[in-house]
This record gives C-alpha cells, structure tokens and sequence, in this order.
C-alpha cells in the first residue's frame, strides 16, 4: 500500500507540475502578445492613412527651423512661409476627401519643391536638400 501512495503522490506532483508550467506558457505568450500589440499601436498595426497636418503655428516653426539651417534671410523666410501654408492648404484640399491619388501626392510635393528651390541660391539648395533628408530620417524613426 506504501509503494501506492508513492506513486499517486508522483502522479499528482507530475500532473501540478504539468499546470504550472502550461499556465506559465499561457502567461509568458499572453505577455509577448500584449507587448507587440502596445508597439504596433493596438490591433490596426499602427497609424492608419497620412500623418495629421501641421498647424499654422507648427509651419511656422518648420520654416523657422529650415530658415536656420538654410541661412535664409528675412524676404526668403516670408516667401517659403507663405509657400509652406500654401502647400498645405492644398494637401488639406486632396486629403479631406478621402485618399488622395499617390501620382497627385508626388506631384504636389514635387511642385512645392520646386517652388521652394526657386525662392534659394543654390548653395541653399543643397543645405535645403540635407535639411530634408535629415528629417525625413528623423520621421522614420519615430
């Protein structure tokens, strides 16, 4: 009878250990689960469409920004501001309609560009080409 109990007691402790562990594993993926969901934003996997719009103040401060970056002086400034609002006026027009087509996108961006490269020197031109990779690096990593 001694030999029995010994060998129930094995049972039982075979089958605890058993839960124990399964219900660690149930926790541990239920963990790594949550975690990767918290990281891509919830269940849409992150941001959904376009990035918001800037504000006018939050333009002013990008033209500000590349202002100083670019060494424009005052008229250059006042002109690509004027530029910046514009242009985002028009991404509000496309975009609050639904999707906007990608090739009217592209060719916004590009116009804008070059409207902006028209107002620099050349010299600014090329610091203004750093100054949008480098935040085009910077968006990337947020």
């Amino acid at each position: 009878m001694d030999k029995y109990l010994k060998i129930k007691k094995l049972n039982i402790m075979k089958t605890t250990i058993k839960k124990i562990l399964n219900a660690a594993l149930l926790l541990g993926a239920i963990m790594i689960t949550g975690t990767t969901l918290a990281q891509r934003g919830g269940q849409g996997g992150g941001q959904q469409g376009p990035p918001p719009l800037p504000t006018s103040d939050e333009i002013e401060e990008m033209v500000s920004d590349m202002a100083e970056e670019v060494s424009l002086d005052e008229t250059q400034e006042a002109e690509i501001l004027v530029l910046y609002k514009a242009h985002f006026e028009e991404v509000e027009d496309l975009t609050s309609s639904g999707r906007p087509d990608r090739d009217k996108m592209e060719a916004l961006k590009s116009d804008f560009e070059d409207e902006v490269n028209a107002v620099l020197t050349d010299e600014q031109q090329k610091l203004f080409k750093a100054y949008q990779k480098k935040n085009s690096r910077q968006k990337g990593k947020r």
